[in-house]
């Protein structure tokens, strides 16, 4: 039986320095790994990407500063399964070496229909939409989730210091 929707996550970060700069090597060196583990991981659907294979060349809110990830997943366990173990969760905690901390929020969460592949412009959308409203089925986080077509949030645990603060 196939599931009637997906979940859809997008996070942004704004780098400390160009991704050629020797402050970035270990994130750029580490991006085809922590991909493809994300490829193979249970519960992985998709994820965006240019012909390189990331998606660190896709423009997101105009700013050449910004990078985007944006995947889908079957849902928020396969998702949160992913991010806090193994490589992945290294990086997470390493993020402060490469990116800019910042008060906004910078993962937004949603469901789309199964085999809908979001849009960049979907996904900045999503973001505005958390950042006003904090969180609704609209637009989540890990923390604050809802069920497809619920409208009453579920909490999550995320590990300490690693999660989204909104």
């Amino acid at each position: 039986m196939t599931a009637a929707f997906e979940l859809a996550q997008v996070n942004i970060a704004r780098l400390k320095a160009p991704l050629d700069s020797p402050q970035l090597k270990d994130f750029v060196d580490n991006l085809d790994p922590v991909n493809a583990d994300a490829d193979a991981a249970d519960g992985f659907v998709w994820r965006l990407q240019s012909e390189e294979g990331d998606a660190t060349d896709i423009s997101v809110f105009g700013d050449e500063w910004l990078i985007i990830n944006m995947s889908v997943w079957r849902n928020t366990d396969a998702l949160t399964a992913y991010m806090y173990q193994g490589r992945h969760r290294e990086m997470l905690a390493r993020r402060r070496e490469w990116f800019e901390k910042v008060q906004e929020a910078m993962v937004a969460l949603w469901w789309v229909p199964a085999g809908h592949r979001p849009t960049v412009a979907e996904a900045e959308a999503r973001l505005l939409h958390l950042r006003a409203n904090g969180p609704t089925p609209y637009a989540f986080t890990l923390r604050t989730s809802f069920p497809p077509g619920a409208a009453q949030p579920v909490f999550g645990e995320v590990p300490e210091g690693l999660g989204c603060s909104v």
